[in-house]
């Protein structure tokens, strides 16, 4: 056992509160520094027994999490506090009441927080650990600190992996490349992300990690002499224009290189972007976007800009509140060379994001990006309802997307992920403007609802009270927040329809002398082999179930002696296979994947077995082909996290509620007002939409073709017999 020199380790204890002083980021008053000095003596006497598995004093952990946050994230002194005391509710006999006496209402709070989340992190199923992403997310609009200082906790975690086993580090890993390094991203805590990025990666692909670390390393003299010399060339042109600023090389991170080589097919000798200079001015509010625009002139008057690589991010700051100008030049050797143009305000608020705006937000100014996005999130995460590992994988998506900007019709800016639809934009308007979309024009040009933005786009939507969602919609959008809404709105309309088949199976049980009490349905359940009463009424409302299905089960039901017998029979048929009767296969009977649900090849991943109906997506092997896992698979997180490129979507359906496509060609005599008396008959007829039309006239006679989805035969055959009867129709055939 290794012995502990107690004097030596409390000297340590007050030399790291003496710096946790020193280097904090805010300036603190008399009153600031004693709700620290409480929170630490607090932390030490609650840690004081604890030891971590290395031997090392508990304590340094807290203290070593309060400075990430006082100087790398630069909170204040009730940040610091909660920090301090993280752990203090979880791991010892101290209560929240305790700490509310001793520290105040508000850092007990925090702390509360980061406690929920401790807790919920000990599950170990990935469904459960998706559960609680939600749930630790829903803190953080009630007080941004928590998941700040979680965040935090997380970064030291991280640089203490090496004495864990290596499953635990890959998990963690894989977490928090998963989940935290996007949030660090989103909430602009941009140093932050990159080390978490760094560190996940050493641990995920550690032999990668090490070939891009020892790459770099070789590459340090000569990139650093090639920094000196751009520099060298920039101060000559500066100097004569500018009185203060300067002028800093930065190299781009280890897993920034890796997603560089990842997407473009290079190895590391073919990334040419390795690194970054940062021109940093000093200038009052009222001068920041004049000089940042001096500085563009001057240089491009001595280097040659790359056009298309211009990014203005001080007149249309990023959601998180980012402001930059960003140019790429030709430098010495004809290299490109990236520069980042950025007053000292602005070099603040990317260094540390959060905390930087509350120290220049002044007076009136505009609210800034990341409450904006939190008032969005609060309304995505209350209101949705779909699977939490969809959910997360959606956050995701959302978190790391890059931005573009487009104009409503009254001229207001309003940013957008990249690849973001027209009817994403109307969702991000106002759910009731997603929700009644019927068009949009972009640039006064009708588009359709798929139409991918970009930057500088003039949309306008346009609406009808008349218009639901339909399910294709959901391929439409990259959103969460859209994809919320429309999933919300088309379980209302399923709903709606589960509604009128209760009632039409109601009318149609009791033609048959048949009572629909408890009894019966249950026996329905069974019998047609749904998983609840809503999806049989909801089969009856679309035609799924015809009045032959019902009429056939009356006639099991009224005669239950005949009934026993032919369960008998057939489960005895079923056990020797000779029969396969659809009606008892399972509901779920077909994979489709990605966004076209295409049927491909596809094999079930050992390692978790997933069957029909499962939620599941697909995996890209190599050699294997598609490989299905389900979304609760031990393995998802790790595979999302480092093989998302190789990630395709995929869902279990029932083929018997599917929609399907069907071609109608209808030919007769040309009458005014034929067009518009079709395509309101087909809208007016049940679980029909029309998804492409064409009608062309020569003397008299016209030739029109329709395509249309439909959820079954009976319903189509039904819609041929009304088109027939319009007046000038004289023959409807499908294609």
């Amino acid at each position: 056992m290794i012995a502990i020199d107690t004097e030596k380790e409390n000297k340590e204890i007050a030399q790291q509160y003496k710096e946790l002083l020193r280097i904090s980021y805010q300036t603190l008053s008399t009153a600031d520094k004693k709700l620290i000095r409480t929170a630490f003596d607090t932390a030490v006497d609650a840690h004081k027994n604890q030891r971590r598995k290395t031997g090392e004093a508990y304590i340094f952990h807290p203290i070593a999490v309060a400075k990430i946050v006082a100087e790398q994230i630069g909170l204040d002194a009730t940040s610091i506090a909660a920090a301090l005391l993280h752990d203090v509710v979880e791991d010892t006999d101290y209560t929240l009441e305790d700490l509310e006496r001793l520290v105040g209402s508000t850092v007990a709070r925090i702390v509360h927080g980061l406690t929920k989340i401790s807790h919920l992190k000990k599950d170990k199923d990935v469904s459960l650990q998706a559960e609680n992403f939600r749930k630790m997310l829903l803190t953080l609009h009630d007080d941004v600190r928590v998941i700040i200082i979680k965040i935090a906790d997380r970064l030291h975690n991280m640089t203490t992996l090496d004495g864990l086993a290596e499953y635990k580090q890959v998990k963690i890993a894989s977490e928090t490349l998963y989940i935290y390094a996007p949030l660090a991203h989103r909430i602009g805590l941009y140093n932050v992300k990159t080390t978490l990025e760094d560190l996940g990666f050493k641990y995920t692909e550690p032999e990668q990690y090490e070939r891009i670390k020892s790459n770099i390393e070789e590459d340090k003299a000569f990139q650093d002499a090639y920094i000196e010399s751009f520099t060298t060339l920039v101060h000559d042109a500066l100097d004569k224009e500018l009185s203060k600023y300067e002028i800093k090389g930065r190299s781009k991170s280890i897993f920034s290189i890796h997603k560089k080589m990842l997407k473009q097919n290079v190895p590391f000798e073919q990334i040419f972007d390795k690194f970054a200079i940062r021109i940093i001015y000093d200038a009052t509010p009222a001068e920041e976007k004049f000089i940042a625009w001096k500085i563009y002139s001057i240089l491009t008057d001595h280097f040659v800009p790359n056009p298309t690589r211009l990014r203005d991010w001080i007149t249309a700051p990023k959601s998180t509140g980012y402001e930059a100008l960003h140019i790429t030049v030709m430098g010495p050797e004809q290299k490109w060379v990236e520069v980042q143009i950025r007053s000292e305000r602005m070099h603040e608020i990317a260094e540390r994001g959060y905390a930087a705006h509350y120290k220049y937000k002044q007076g009136e100014q505009k609210e800034i990006g990341i409450e904006t996005w939190l008032d969005r999130l609060q309304e995505v995460l209350e209101s949705n309802n779909t699977d939490a590992v969809d959910f997360v994988q959606d956050f995701k998506l959302n978190l790391y997307s890059k931005e573009i900007f487009v104009f409503t019709p009254a001229g207001e800016l309003k940013s957008l992920p990249k690849g973001a639809t027209a009817l994403d934009f109307a969702f991000h308007v106002h759910t009731e403007v997603g929700i009644k979309t019927r068009g949009a024009r972009v640039n006064n040009k009708l588009v359709p609802l798929s139409y991918q933005l970009k930057s500088g786009d003039h949309v306008d939507i346009i609406t009808s009270e008349s218009v639901k969602p339909t399910a294709n919609w959901i391929d439409f959008v990259i959103t969460s927040r859209a994809r919320s809404k429309i999933k919300s709105s088309l379980n209302e309309e399923k709903k709606r329809i589960a509604a009128e088949g209760k009632e039409s199976l109601r009318r149609k049980l009791k033609h048959l002398k048949v009572t629909m009490d408890d009894k019966c349905l249950r026996y329905m359940v069974r019998y047609f082999k749904v998983n609840a009463t809503q999806d049989l009424f909801y089969k009856v409302g679309v035609g799924t179930l015809t009045n032959k299905d019902i009429k056939t089960f009356a006639g099991d039901y009224t005669n239950t002696i005949l009934t026993f017998f032919k369960k008998r029979i057939r489960n005895f048929q079923k056990r020797t296979g000779q029969v396969k009767d659809a009606k008892y296969l399972p509901n779920y009977d077909k994979l489709v994947f990605g966004k076209e649900k295409e049927t491909l090849a596809y094999s079930l991943a050992a390692c978790c077995n997933p069957i029909p109906g499962d939620p599941v997506f697909g995996f890209v092997s190599v050699g294997d082909g598609i490989k299905v896992h389900q979304k609760e698979c031990p393995n998802a997180i790790a595979l999302n996290a480092n093989y998302a490129y190789r990630i395709i979507d995929a869902r279990w359906v029932d083929s018997s509620a599917q929609d399907y496509s069907a071609k109608l060609i209808l030919t007769g005599i040309d009458n005014l007002g034929l067009v518009n008396e079709v395509t309101q008959l087909i809208s007016n007829t049940m679980h029909v939409n029309i998804s492409k039309i064409s009608f062309e006239a020569e003397g008299g006679v016209f030739e029109g073709r329709i395509s249309v989805r439909v959820k079954n035969k009976s319903i189509l055959e039904k819609l041929v017999i009304h088109l027939k009867k319009l007046h000038g129709i004289e023959k409807v055939v499908r294609d």
